[in-house]
């Protein structure tokens, strides 16, 4: 019950700072609710029907945490200095900070500062743990079984940054980074991870002024390649988001001179919550990036088939040895070869209110993929001409390993879809296990209508496309 009253508490007092800002508006159609009962933290509800094309509310651009309202770059000047180079531990040249080094650091340093941070009470809403594979146990990440996901967690690289490049600067400047002296330098990584997490889920990318002529129409997009200036928002986080905006609502970020807005882009009823949109985000990637899945993001599901499981496909179906393989891809331009292919639906964009355009279908397997293995059997055909005398066999063999790509591929998993499917009835699985399971029925799912294409083929139904539900 008192965790319940600090959470309201410190809600309240979130709100009553961002409508102290100067610039900045709420509109009094909606309200800030405790969603923790669907594992959704806090998020925005309508308290009253809202038309279309209404400013929800309004964030003045000095509110918004970056090089550019904290005092840190100002105060640490050769750290931000793009034409500076930073010094690590051992008194090495290390690489610039980029977007997102830069902006861990400042949250770093406006979190220590507790009280004295401005922000202080934004950061009192922003979360203290995280569901992320990031930290997740090993046997939570053994449920993930065959999917590329865990793969591209990156915890050890991102805690090297962390070690390599921020902690050098804290530790050298414990006058700047207060209370930085109390702890050890295993907490200042568990506190750059958790802001790192933070920045993740929740940071903006915000286009320069020189870059306001290309920005697209739909405002912020996250940066990924640490190029642009990003920056928290204050309440825009505090919005949660679905792939097709909650069937009925969403929050558009767009960019003004002094502050951005959000603005409903349909009508949304009393009571309803308000919802913004990631991007059309597998939920693998959205358990990756932001901790949590939802059906919704199902048609945006993706397999990702490594090309030694085509290649033992291949060698299998022509019952040619390894080396015929590799001699077949020495008389190809390596340089040109994909590693890895992406099986997905064609989804379509979303129409203009957030709804969706019409049901996700898989259409066919990669065409970068058809395209690689029939290259391969070309030259396989120069060293092995009875084993591929005409188009018509190339075509049945180039359908054969499809099939049988997707078959290897499905055995990695050690559950099957049925198993998976029984397996989410349970009601004793914790919640990172069930996001799990989510994920790799998700691919299990669509590796099941891709072998649907071709068994549809056989039986002389070539070119069917499968549906999804979502």
């Amino acid at each position: 019950m008192a965790q319940g009253v600090e959470f309201g508490q410190r809600t309240d007092s979130f709100l009553s700072w961002f409508k102290s800002l100067e610039g900045a508006s709420f509109s009094d159609a909606i309200q800030i609710v405790d969603l923790r009962s669907k594992n959704a933290g806090r998020g925005i509800v309508a308290t009253r029907d809202i038309p279309a094309d209404t400013t929800l509310f309004e964030i003045p651009r000095k509110a918004i945490i970056n090089v550019q309202t904290s005092e840190l770059p100002s105060k640490l000047p050769a750290v931000f200095d793009p034409e500076s180079e930073a010094m690590d531990v051992d008194g090495d040249v290390s690489p610039q900070l980029d977007s997102w080094s830069s902006l861990i650091l400042i949250m770093i340093y406006e979190f220590l500062r507790g009280q004295e941070s401005q922000w202080k009470p934004y950061f009192d809403v922003l979360p203290e743990e995280f569901n992320t594979p990031m930290f997740w146990s090993d046997s939570d990440l053994d449920a993930l079984q065959a999917s590329a996901t865990r793969g591209k967690i990156g915890k050890s690289e991102a805690e090297e940054m962390f070690r390599s490049q921020l902690l050098p600067v804290i530790r050298s400047n414990q006058g700047v980074f207060m209370s930085s002296e109390n702890h050890t330098d295993e907490e200042l990584i568990g506190l750059a991870h958790r802001m790192g997490s933070t920045i993740m889920a929740y940071a903006f990318d915000l286009e320069n002024d020189e870059d306001r002529e290309e920005e697209e129409e739909d405002g912020w997009v996250e940066d990924r390649d640490g190029k642009s200036l990003m920056g928290m928002v204050p309440m825009a986080d505090i919005l949660n988001a679905d792939a097709e905006f909650n069937a009925t609502c969403q929050a558009h970020i767009n960019h003004g001179e002094e502050s951005l807005t959000a603005t409903s882009l349909r009508p949304i009823k009393a009571g309803e919550e308000i919802l913004n949109y990631y991007g059309p985000h597998p939920n693998s990637e959205l358990l990756r990036r932001y901790g949590y899945v939802t059906e919704r993001h199902g048609r945006y599901d993706v397999v990702e088939i490594p090309w030694g499981v085509v290649e033992e496909a291949l060698a299998a179906q022509l019952s040619v040895p390894a080396d015929v393989i590799s001699a077949c891809k020495e008389k190809l331009d390596e340089e040109e070869l994909e590693d890895v292919f992406v099986l997905e639906r064609d989804t379509g964009e979303p129409n203009s209110d957030g709804t969706f355009a019409g049901p996700a279908e898989l259409k066919e397997m990669p065409g970068d993929l058809q395209e690689q293995v029939k290259a391969f059997l070309k030259g396989i055909k120069k060293l092995k001409p009875d084993l591929i005398p005409d188009k018509r066999k190339r075509d049945e063999i180039l359908s054969d390993v499809m099939l049988n790509s997707l078959q290897l591929l499905e055995s990695r998993y050690p559950t099957s879809y049925i198993e998976d499917r029984i397996l989410l009835k349970r009601t004793d699985l914790s919640d990172r296990i069930r996001m799990a399971v989510e994920v790799r029925l998700g691919e299990k799912q669509l590796i099941q209508e891709a072998k649907a294409l071709f068994q549809s083929s056989s039986n002389e139904n070539a070119g069917k496309r499968v549906k999804t539900s979502t």
